[in-house]
């Protein structure tokens, strides 16, 4: 039985916070799921699968009304799954036998190291280390919640002047802290190997990078690109950081593919 049962739209960066946290301390993650127009068409559980046509009629009161990401549709969500995940989002982890939910992919993240501290220290060395950890993911949280609205906006057109200028600023302020904590010839963000933040960091950035899918969009509304061509030499030591975790071993299988084709947007 895996180590953690992870539920949630795919591909997801945010998911990959605890793949990538599994690589390094050698535990086993189990993670379901589809593309986010087909989760609507999925039974929300612990043993969350895709419905049979005729279970959409058998399993009609457990429908709910969707809202961030999929507003409006109808979603079959068990009632075992609200207990464990109150809020009724995704990415929603569980513990072996599903009683047990974790959510918000950094806390999902935070379970993943604590179970695996034996092998590797991801949540720093001291109880020091780990609340200057906890002090990066948690101004993640907030760039996260400013990028997630543009990201939404930009993916159904709904993008305007007042939601970029807020994730512009977002970014901005998150990226300069990243920028400063690296700015001693450091190169991690806490103590002398890679934490939980560089995860952090590294799978937020994959993300937002969303931006590159929708350059036209932008252009057509005379809006700039956050992630514009120069943006490299206003955070140089936070994107050579960023291409430094993209090659490690335990960052390349899922945030590599990822980032290339979002790249190639730029190409095309």
């Amino acid at each position: 039985m895996a180590d953690l049962r992870i539920f949630s739209y795919l591909p997801n960066p945010r998911v990959w916070k605890a793949t990538i946290a599994a690589r390094f301390c050698g535990l086993d993650i189990e993670v379901r799921g589809a593309l986010p127009k087909e989760l609507k068409d999925w039974l929300w559980d612990y043993d969350a699968r895709p419905l049979a046509e005729d279970e959409r009629q058998s399993l009609s009161p457990l429908a709910r009304t969707g809202r961030v990401g999929l507003t409006g549709a109808q979603l079959f969500k068990t009632d075992a799954f609200l207990a464990a995940q109150p809020f009724g989002n995704v990415p929603a982890a569980f513990g072996p036998g599903g009683e047990v939910g974790i959510f918000e992919s950094n806390s999902i993240m935070r379970a993943v190291a604590r179970l695996g501290a034996a092998t590797h220290q991801l949540y720093g060395r001291d109880a020091y280390e780990a609340s200057r950890i906890d002090g990066f993911l948690d101004v993640s949280l907030v760039f996260a919640r400013d990028a997630q609205i543009y990201l939404l906006a930009l993916s159904v057109g709904a993008v305007d002047a007042t939601i970029h200028a807020r994730a512009k600023e977002a970014f901005a302020i998150y990226m300069s802290g990243i920028e400063q904590a690296l700015s001693p010839r450091r190169n991690t963000l806490v103590g002398n190997g890679i934490t939980l933040a560089d995860v952090c960091f590294a799978a937020e950035l994959a993300l937002f990078m969303n931006e590159y899918a929708r350059a036209d969009q932008l252009t057509s509304l005379g809006l700039d690109k956050i992630l514009h061509a120069g943006v490299g030499s206003e955070y140089p030591l936070a994107l050579a950081h960023f291409d430094r975790l993209l090659a490690h071993e335990h960052f390349r299988p899922d945030l590599a593919p990822y980032v290339d084709k979002l790249l190639s947007k730029i190409a095309a």
